[in-house]
């Protein structure tokens, strides 16, 4: 009886690792995560990257329309108020165009800013004159500098065209703030982030950089 229990359970472990097997071969190779991200759409793959994009500028002109408009009842720099007035504006014309595209694209957008940018608000939302000057100048500053990466990266490698036009137009927008932030002289650029540091040169290119100063 015993030696029957123990043939038995032998063919059943033969068995099991058979079928294993079996499925092991007729089973379709994993789905990369990020692929399965993906959305075929009329202009293009939609990545997570392209959708977290509208998020994000959208998110960033929720928070920065309140914030011009602090800029003209709080700002003791004519100057501030003019950049405050300036940036409002142009993101009203973004968030319009967010708006158009993500609906185009099937994206949801988010109706508020993010945690971070509602301490910004309450931040500005709490000074007033030279106070408010200064820390309107730099967190917008750092906020833009933060979300020119992401356009940017965006723009260098998306496949889907209307992202691609989207990206090119934030460029734009983000390079204007920064300019017009830094043309208060109230930005503190040693309190930005660093630029990341250069990878070394690989051994091949040092030694063609060599021989043609030598």
């Amino acid at each position: 009886m015993h030696r029957l229990l123990r043939g038995e359970v032998f063919m059943l472990g033969g068995f099991v690792v058979a079928a294993a097997a079996t499925i092991v071969l007729v089973m379709p190779p994993s789905i990369d995560p990020a692929a399965a991200q993906w959305t075929e759409t009329s202009s293009g793959p939609l990545t997570a990257a392209d959708r977290d994009l509208l998020v994000k500028v959208r998110q960033a002109g929720l928070w920065e329309m309140p914030a011009g408009e602090y800029a003209r009842t709080r700002a003791a720099s004519q100057r501030v108020k003019e950049v405050g007035r300036l940036i409002m504006e142009d993101h009203q014309k973004l968030d319009l165009l967010t708006r158009q595209v993500a609906k185009k694209l099937g994206v949801a957008l988010p109706d508020e800013p993010n945690p971070d940018q509602q301490r910004w608000m309450a931040q500005l939302a709490s000074a007033r004159g030279p106070a408010f000057d200064k820390d309107y100048a730099n967190l917008l500053r750092a906020a833009h500098g933060k979300v020119f990466t992401v356009v940017a990266a965006v723009r260098s490698g998306t496949r889907n065209s209307e992202i691609r036009k989207f990206a090119q137009e934030g460029i734009n927008y983000v390079m204007r703030h920064m300019s017009l932030l830094e043309s208060t002289g109230l930005v503190d650029h040693s309190q930005l982030p660093e630029p990341p540091t250069p990878e070394p040169a690989p051994p091949v290119a040092m030694a063609v950089e060599k021989r043609r100063h030598s």
